[in-house]
């Protein structure tokens, strides 16, 4: 897989991005699109995995205050998911950050991922919450 990284919107990383985003969270989960469409993508970092040229997994990233990185939106299309590539992903984030310096990767796992991000090095912190009608949990990267 190739992963390609980009900052803002003006890019076909970012238009690729924003199709799985449609794809996965509001056609498929039912998310409202005034939701997914949080008007913040200008601000973020946007990675995408290609297998063969096509556009299979992303993720966004944003830089937060206190030297964190908050992973968002990680979204795999529906057929090709099981193949490792939102784990390949989110390694290839954490590398980067590590590179960066960066002291806390987290983000805010919808709890039917959870062993997926526990196997990933995230431990859970705090409480479940609700967002866009969907259980999450906030989990940190605590692995190497």
């Amino acid at each position: 897989m190739e992963i390609r990284m980009a900052w803002g919107k003006l890019n076909p990383v970012y238009q690729d991005a924003l199709q799985m985003r449609k794809d996965v969270f509001i056609e498929e989960q039912g998310i409202d699109p005034k939701v997914e469409l949080d008007g913040t993508d200008e601000d973020k970092m946007h990675y995408v995995g290609y297998v063969d040229d096509e556009p299979v997994t992303t993720a966004r990233i944003d830089m937060m205050a206190g030297n964190r990185v908050k992973i968002q939106r990680v979204a795999t299309v529906a057929d090709q998911r099981k193949h490792g590539y939102a784990a390949e992903l989110i390694k290839q984030i954490i590398h980067d950050a590590k590179r960066s310096d960066v002291a806390h990767v987290e983000l805010d796992a919808q709890l039917t991922a959870m062993d997926f991000y526990k196997e990933l090095g995230f431990e859970p912190i705090g409480d479940a919450f609700e967002e866009a009608g969907i259980q999450h949990q906030t989990v940190q990267y605590t692995g190497e």
